[in-house]
């Protein structure tokens, strides 16, 4: 278990989901890890914090159901200049998908698209600082971008947030890149090229914790939500993946 107060610059310090329905999306995620939630206020446009105990660690927006936008939980990357992010995303071949913009006292935020087609949110700290739990059930476990154009996302991520970044595998087979090393590791980049499939966009998954991948695979279905894959054991813990009732797809990550 890791408890911090303030995400280093560079790494993943929020995720947020994006749904057509919040209170079907509130229901099953407090229901799959326990979370409690909580909406911000009308001043907010209804978002909702979820927590974990006494640690926020996740939250959730409404968006219109006849918008066309697609249930999906959103990386956010930690910054200590929204503006400054923008203007040098756009110069290593990124695109500004959504402006920085203040959210009241909270922070500032911004939206923008890697040059493999992903997209990634920054957040500029103000009073809110983002999760500060990791690695304990129902919290946060890993962030990796899945692409098809891996070197320059690698060079994107190094450039313009100021990455550590260090191969793990540079086979045909597996081409995988962390943000820091060792037990410093943040979050990871691996080359899709070879599985994804064509009609499927460049994207960051997130894992969430769990202590039993197994028995969260069966809470997943009792939800209603469905299985994309099945858990199996990896060198990195025991791994599935999931989608909720609505569409969103997850990762779960046995610790």
């Amino acid at each position: 278990m890791t408890e911090r107060d303030l995400a280093p610059i560079g790494a993943p310090c929020w995720i947020d989901l994006a749904t057509s329905d919040p209170d079907r999306s509130t229901a099953f995620y407090t229901g799959l890890f326990g979370w409690t939630a909580a909406t911000a206020g009308e001043d907010y446009g209804g978002y909702v914090n979820f927590s974990k105990g006494d640690h926020q660690v996740a939250g959730g927006m409404g968006i219109d159901p006849q918008s066309g936008m697609p249930e999906v939980w959103m990386t956010y990357l930690a910054v200590d200049d929204a503006e400054a992010t923008t203007a040098a995303a756009s110069r290593h071949g990124g695109q500004v998908m959504m402006p920085a913009m203040d959210v009241m006292e909270l922070g500032r935020m911004a939206v923008l698209m890697d040059p493999g087609g992903a997209a990634i949110g920054i957040w500029q700290p103000g009073l809110h600082k983002g999760f500060t739990l990791l690695d304990e059930p129902g919290a946060p476990s890993w962030f990796e971008l899945h692409t098809r154009d891996y070197e320059a996302s690698v060079a994107f991520y190094r450039d313009v947030f100021g990455w550590d970044t260090h191969t793990v595998s540079d086979s045909l087979e597996f081409r995988y890149t962390t943000l820091g090393e060792g037990e410093g590791q943040l979050a990871g980049v691996m080359d899709a090229a070879g599985f994804m499939p064509a009609d499927v966009s460049a994207s960051w998954a997130i894992y969430f914790a769990v202590d039993d991948a197994d028995a969260s695979v069966a809470k997943v279905i009792e939800l209603d939500g469905s299985i994309v894959h099945a858990p199996e054991d990896t060198p990195y813990g025991r791994l599935a993946t999931a989608v909720d009732p609505l569409g969103a797809l997850f990762k779960l990550r046995q610790i």
